[in-house]
């Protein structure tokens, strides 16, 4: 006998009826799982990709015959309105039961409209602009007849060898939870139930960041007390917004692949957090616990998913083959196999596809709605405040549009596709603006000498021509860094300095004798000492998606003043990481006139930049540090006030940082920690009064019982604007 969709309606409407309970969808999902098979039950558990390669949107033939079958119930990497409507059309009027597809995607900085990448936005520190970046990928992407993004990747990353740091929030757990939730609201909006919002997907479940050297999907060891006070806080942080999907990790932690991991996915995120949506593999990580060697075969693979907490399958296979076999045998239940049925149902009930399933995908709102006017705007206004002044000696910068003629080469100046970065869904290159258009918006065409002087990755030794142009300049801007594809998913490097010759371009135009003003676009932190000891100014302007020529014109001239903070610590070589700014300190912390304390030989402690670090156009002083209660309980908020002022004759905005630090603990503790920061824009001369409230419950950890704890003493209270420019008072906690 074959249902449809209306069979199901009226099933569902009969079921309410009955009456309804106080868990959401409860009648309308027993209803449906009544009526399902258990191959249909396990479809539901079963993502795959779809076939869109670069000639056009392709599904292979045995996918459509798995959903015609009732076999796969959610698809990823289908997208466009009338591409996802003909598969929901499909699922919904082709199959038994005419249960509607969930359709995924990697939507991570934008969907069409490419903002920044995540560590660019990351380097704003502004919640508001970020939670706007990711509710228009949300718009865009659900007019695109998506219902869900693999995003955000909430992972702490210390090893700016690990390609994936340009995707995350960078090294530091309290701002990485602040951008968590600020991602996750922008995806998911204030209801589910709204055509415009998508589910999000807290990843990568848990402690993916922390891979040993710096290689992706290489082994996580780290301590119990370091997982829950540095890597899961953003995971919570997300699921405190609401976050609807979670998904596993490659890695392994305590020697189970985190796919296989009771401990991470029931005891921490179902029984400790209550999580109460689906949890989703990444691609084939199932079939990964094979050469991971916890696993036999696929069907041994396929168990240890299920039992740890495992809902959906994606790509793998592994649930479609073996499910079956394995309830047969009564190694895996119904009521295990129903109970991740209910998640991803409940789901496809929130986003109101059983209402509607092609409420999602509109062909004209995708026409209007795709790159726009107002969503390259924000695209534009996100890449500004994304940009970090590292250097600007002698107030090289802003530049004068007056200047007679300006050199702009290097082998970014005019590149567009490497401004997408990694991770672009399915924006495009020519709907990228280069350095060069942007410049050429506000110079006239005689003032402007282009040369690319060398290719990103290249060999090359002659540079004569781009120096005998550059020499007709009155300054020389350089852009450089690593071509998109260096940085994202494996993608390690092991030395991270300038690819090919480009150190070496500079260090030639250099002999000029002219202001050289280095932009960087990377993925990544770079090791650049030379460029910091012999270039006047350098703008890390990381890959800024469409908008990325005017915005970097914007700063370089002096529209925008740059506001950036770094979110990561840039190294002075690759010798120094893993690098971080929360590191704990050492029995024998340096000494300059102790030769037996921790340091190296050959390089300074220090990293070349810091977290937290940014440098404005205008100078700001903090002043009148206040802190109304010294003496505090665990119950009481440390409330601190500070004068902030713009002493300069630039308005801007200035990133006051408060850190802590714990001086004794029952176990070790970090040097100091970030627990609060404001941003605030002020006009030339003007003041305003800042105010922290940080709960001193907030300033505790995890003691040697795994009890989060705060613990009587004293602690000391930085203030400044970056993790090592402050000033400190003290408390004490009793």
């Amino acid at each position: 006998m074959r249902f449809n969709f209306f069979v199901i309606l009226l099933t569902i409407c009969l079921g309410s009826m009955i009456g309804k309970t106080q868990e959401p969808f409860k009648a309308e999902i027993d209803s449906i799982l009544n009526l399902m098979t258990l191959e249909e039950k396990i479809g539901q558990l079963t993502l795959y990709t779809s076939g869109w390669d670069v000639t056009g949107p392709v599904l292979r033939e045995n996918y459509l015959d798995d959903l015609r079958q009732g076999k796969v119930g959610n698809l990823f990497n289908a997208h466009t309105a009338a591409y996802n409507h003909n598969l929901q059309k499909i699922a919904v009027e082709e199959t038994r039961l005419g249960i509607p597809l969930l359709f995924g995607y990697d939507v991570i900085h934008g969907y069409k409209t490419i903002f920044p990448i995540s560590l660019a936005e990351s380097a704003s520190w502004d919640m508001d602009a970020i939670e706007r970046s990711a509710r228009i990928a949300a718009i865009e992407a659900a007019a695109g007849g998506l219902h869900w993004t693999f995003a955000p990747m909430v992972d702490i990353a210390r090893d700016p060898r690990w390609g994936r740091v340009m995707e995350g929030a960078g090294e530091d757990t309290y701002l990485g939870s602040c951008i968590a939730k600020a991602r996750v609201k922008g995806f998911q909006g204030s209801d589910l139930a709204s055509n415009n919002t998508i589910l999000a997907c807290a990843k990568h479940f848990a402690a993916y960041g922390a891979a040993q050297a710096g290689r992706d999907y290489h082994t996580v060891d780290i301590s119990e007390n370091t997982l829950r006070d540095i890597y899961l806080p953003p995971f919570k942080a997300a699921l405190d917004a609401g976050v609807a999907t979670f998904m596993t990790s490659f890695n392994e932690y305590n020697g189970m692949p985190a796919t296989g991991s009771k401990f991470l996915l029931q005891d921490v995120l179902r029984d400790d957090w209550k999580f109460d949506g689906f949890v989703v593999t990444d691609y084939t990580s199932i079939n990964e616990m094979i050469p991971h060697g916890v696993a036999a075969n696929l069907k041994h693979a396929a168990n240890l998913a299920i039992q740890a907490g495992v809902d959906m399958d994606m790509q793998g296979a592994a649930y479609a083959d073996y499910l079956e076999e394995l309830v047969n045998e009564n190694s895996v239940s119904i009521s295990q196999i129903e109970g991740a049925v209910r998640q991803i149902l409940k789901a496809k009930y929130q986003l109101g596809l059983f209402d509607d399933p092609y409420r999602y995908g509109d062909t004209l709102l995708e026409k209007n709605l795709i790159l726009s006017n107002g969503h390259l705007d924000a695209a534009r206004d996100m890449a500004k405040k994304s940009i970090v002044l590292l250097k600007n000696d002698n107030q090289t910068l802003p530049l004068k549009t007056s200047l007679r003629k300006i050199a702009l080469i290097g082998p970014l100046a005019n590149n567009q596709d490497n401004l997408l970065g990694a991770w672009a869904a399915s924006g495009r290159a020519s709907d990228c603006v280069s350095l060069l258009s942007g410049i050429q918006e506000v110079l006239n065409e005689s003032q402007i000498l282009f040369h690319p002087g060398c290719r990103i990755n290249g060999e090359e030794t002659d540079f004569s021509e781009a120096v005998s142009i550059a020499s007709q300049a009155d300054a020389i801007i350089v852009a450089l860094g690593e071509e998109r594809h260096m940085s994202g998913e494996a993608a390690s490097r092991s030395s991270i300095g300038l690819p090919g010759s480009q150190l070496e371009l500079v260090k030639t135009l250099s002999a000029l004798d002219k202001p050289i003003i280095v932009v960087l676009m990377n993925g990544r932190p770079l090791a650049i000492p030379w460029l910091d000891q012999r270039v006047d100014a350098i703008l890390e302007t990381w890959f800024l998606g469409n908008m990325a020529g005017p915005a970097i014109t914007d700063v370089l001239f002096g529209k925008y003043n740059p506001s950036g903070k770094l979110p990561i610590t840039f190294p002075r070589n690759e010798g120094q990481i893993p690098i971080y700014y929360n590191m704990k300190n050492t029995g024998r912390p340096f000494n300059a006139t102790d030769n037996y304390t921790s340091k190296y030989l050959d390089v300074a402690n220090e990293p070349l930049y810091p977290f937290g670090f940014g440098l404005s156009y205008t100078s700001f002083r903090i002043e009148n540090i206040n802190i109304f209660d010294s003496v505090l309980t665990i119950y009481d908020d440390l409330v601190l006030t500070a004068d902030l002022k713009n002493n300069g004759t630039v308005s801007g905005e200035e990133v006051v940082q408060l850190y802590i630090t714990d001086k004794v603990g029952s176990l070790t503790r970090p040097v100091r920690e970030l627990k609060g920061f404001k941003k605030i824009f002020l006009e030339p001369g003007q003041s305003e009064q800042i105010r922290f409230e940080i709960p001193i419950r907030s300033l505790g950890f995890h003691n040697a019982k795994m009890d989060y704890v705060v613990e009587e003493g004293a602690f000391d209270i930085h203030l400044g604007n970056s993790s090592t420019n402050t000033v400190t008072k003290s408390i004490i906690v009793q």
